[in-house]
C-alpha cells in the first residue's frame, strides 16, 4: 500500500527520512540561529513562552519546495497556505486540538532535537489513538482539520519542529491559499543567514 492509500484510509501517514539531509541540516541550523539571536516571537495560543515563527521566507520556501512531494504522498492537488515553526523547551505541552481551515492537509516535520528519545506526538484517526515517534527528517502527514493531535510534556532540552500547511485545490478551503496573503514570504533577509 502506498502513502496516499494509507493517508486516505487512516487520515494520516508517517513519512520516514522525508526531508533530505542537506535541507534538514540547513533548516535546523537556521531556526536555531533565529532563536539564539532573539529573532523569534515568544508564546502562541498553544504553547506558552515557546519561540515560534510565521511568514518566514526560508520556511515558506520549504513549504513551496515540498509541495510536489506532499501531493504525491497525499494523492491530492494542493495549494500551500503557510509554514509555522517552534523551538520547544523542557516541559512544553502541545494541547489537544484540531487545526483551522488553512491547515486542511498538514505536515509536522522534526528538524532536530536534544533529548534522550524522540518526543511522541499523539493522533486520533478512524482506527483510534496512535503514538508517533519522529526522528530528524521524519514527517507526519495528516488531515489537520479532522485528526485531533497533541503532545505530553517534553522531557528534552529542545526540539525544532516545522509545520507545513496546505489545502485541497478543489475543496471548500481553497480560498485559504497562501493563508489569504498575496503570496508566500519572499523578502530575502541576508542577516538571518545560518552560516
Amino acid at each position: 500500500m502506498d502513502s496516499s492509500e494509507i493517508f486516505r484510509r487512516d487520515r494520516y501517514v508517517v513519512l520516514r527520512s522525508w526531508l533530505p539531509e542537506a535541507q534538514l541540516s540547513f533548516a535546523y541550523r537556521y531556526i536555531r540561529k533565529l532563536e539564539h539571536r532573539g529573532l523569534m516571537l515568544i508564546g502562541d495560543d498553544q504553547v506558552d513562552g515557546t519561540p515560534y515563527g510565521y511568514g518566514d521566507w526560508v520556511m515558506d520556501g520549504l513549504l513551496s519546495d515540498m509541495l510536489p512531494t506532499v501531493e504525491r504522498a497525499s494523492g491530492m492537488s494542493l495549494f500551500p497556505t503557510y509554514a509555522y515553526f517552534r523551538v520547544y523547551k523542557p516541559g512544553d505541552i502541545l494541547k489537544s486540538h484540531v487545526d483551522d481551515k488553512a491547515c486542511e492537509v498538514s505536515i509536522t516535520l522534526c528538524l532536530g532535537y536534544s533529548a534522550p528519545a524522540p518526543w511522541p506526538i499523539w493522533i486520533v484517526g478512524p482506527s483510534g489513538r496512535s503514538e508517533v515517534l519522529l526522528k530528524p527528517g521524519d514527517a507526519l502527514l495528516y488531515w489537520g482539520i479532522e485528526c485531533e493531535h497533541w503532545r505530553n510534556a517534553f522531557m528534552g532540552e529542545h526540539q525544532v519542529q516545522v509545520f507545513l500547511h496546505y489545502v485541497d485545490r478543489s475543496g471548500p478551503f481553497a480560498k485559504w491559499k497562501y493563508n489569504k496573503r498575496p503570496g508566500l514570504a519572499s523578502s530575502i533577509k541576508p542577516w538571518l543567514s545560518p552560516t
